[in-house]
């Protein structure tokens, strides 16, 4: 019983630990809701989306709207309690390097077998209820689209679907050429993805607005 309170205890101490203040709303949050920003050197207000730069972390909420308030108030500044310059599309800094880091993930998930591609395996996948995410492409045919994600309505719990990357993108990032539909197979893997394309939906729609008619 004693182990078990103790565990307990770590366990509480440990989630707390993986919570910040956003220096917008004040809210207290988890981690990977927010994204952390550090002073350079030189004072410049610098993202850091791995959450692995030193120095001591400025927190706000994983959106557009939460950063370009924190710019436009000069909240970095006052958290800080220092001088620093904001660089101009600071929000659009953050949505680049979110994409570029959801993208790389989808590489490491390709090598580590966590990925599948092509219209049957991705069919196959869903079938066997072992698809995370979809990720489809967004200059894709919208005939096998539509197919797998009317198959996906049909699983429980349903897959999750991205569409925001052309076949050039999701090529370059798996190393393959006319890549379309690809599932994210669930796991550990999938589930820190999910936090990082979870933050990246703060700055632009994981889905085309034309697709929405086919989910």
């Amino acid at each position: 019983m004693q182990a078990e309170t103790d565990n307990s205890a770590h366990k509480t101490l440990a989630e707390a630990a993986r919570e910040r203040r956003d220096i917008v709303s004040g809210e207290v949050m988890p981690e990977h809701r927010l994204v952390r920003f550090v002073a350079s050197p030189d004072g410049v207000v610098t993202p850091d989306v791995a959450r692995k730069l030193p120095g001591r972390g400025i927190w706000v909420a994983a959106d557009r709207a939460s950063i370009e308030a924190a710019a436009k108030k000069n909240a970095f500044a006052r958290s800080a309690k220092a001088k620093l310059t904001v660089p101009d599309g600071l929000a659009d800094l953050v949505e680049k390097l979110l994409t570029k880091r959801v993208l790389d993930a989808l590489g490491l998930a390709r090598r580590s077998g966590d990925l599948t591609s092509g219209f049957e395996k991705v069919m196959s996948a869903v079938r066997g209820g072992k698809a995370a995410w979809l990720i489809e492409a967004s200059d894709g045919a919208a005939d096998g689209r539509s197919k797998i994600l009317n198959l996906a309505r049909h699983m429980t719990p349903q897959p999750r679907v991205i569409g925001v990357f052309t076949s050039a993108e999701l090529g370059l990032a798996l190393g393959a050429e006319n890549v379309i539909h690809t599932a994210f197979l669930g796991g550990r893997s999938a589930k820190s993805w999910t936090q990082d394309v979870e933050r990246l939906a703060g700055f632009r729609p994981l889905l085309p607005e034309d697709w929405r008619e086919e989910r």
